[in-house]
């Protein structure tokens, strides 16, 4: 309905997470995430916000974005059948955008699971339902960003361990787990013959997760 509102910060409410924008006299409620809340500029200037318009029987609801990406984020977070607005736009108040495709592209169900609201079937169904369409247009800078954090996790390899478990420690620590508990869930991993890293990584993962 609106692809984006421009006007004069007249309030902001930061206990829902809601700024009423004034446009010429007419005053738009828009709901935002937290990180877009604590972004905004002081009452009285002038702003863009990207926006979504959810039409439900008994409600029109405006939620806003300062970032284009974002929305298109939230756009494919509420396609999932469970998860709605609140719900994506609480995912959005923990992690922006690259983030997320950053923790769908490497299966870390942890990160998602910290929104409010979220868990742990609702973030395993974003991971399954959400891969392919991530890969399919996800940003190079968040691909770059997470083969540099394996990289520089790599030089702490053991050499007691095969190339494809250093592997799988290096992209989980990466991922923010500790080097301990990374090395724990690694070595409980059963290692079969053809075994990659990736493979490792997401037994190691489900061990995590427990």
């Amino acid at each position: 309905m609106y692809a984006f509102i421009r006007g004069l910060v007249d309030h902001i409410d930061y206990e829902r997470n809601i700024c009423i924008l004034d446009t010429g006299g007419v005053g738009y409620n828009i709901s935002l995430s937290s990180r877009d809340i604590d972004s905004l500029p002081g009452l009285g200037q002038e702003i863009r916000i990207n926006t979504y318009t959810a039409v439900r029987e008994n409600e029109i609801a405006l939620y806003g974005f300062l970032s284009r990406d974002d929305l298109e984020m939230f756009i494919l977070l509420i396609s999932i059948n469970g998860v709605g607005p609140k719900a994506a736009l609480s995912i959005l108040s923990e992690m922006d955008a690259d983030s997320v495709r950053f923790a769908i592209l490497t299966g870390d169900q942890k990160s998602l699971s910290k929104a409010p609201g979220i868990g742990a079937r609702t973030a395993q169904r974003i991971l399954l339902e959400l891969k392919d369409k991530v890969e399919s247009f996800g940003s190079r800078s968040t691909s770059d960003a997470y083969e540099g954090a394996v990289l520089a996790a790599q030089s702490k390899g053991d050499s007691s361990l095969s190339d494809a478990k250093n592997d799988a420690i290096a992209a989980l620590t990466a991922l923010g787990y500790s080097n301990a508990e990374s090395r724990k869930a690694v070595a409980a991993v059963e290692e079969t013959e053809g075994m990659d890293s990736g493979a490792i990584m997401s037994e190691a993962l489900k061990l995590l997760y427990r």
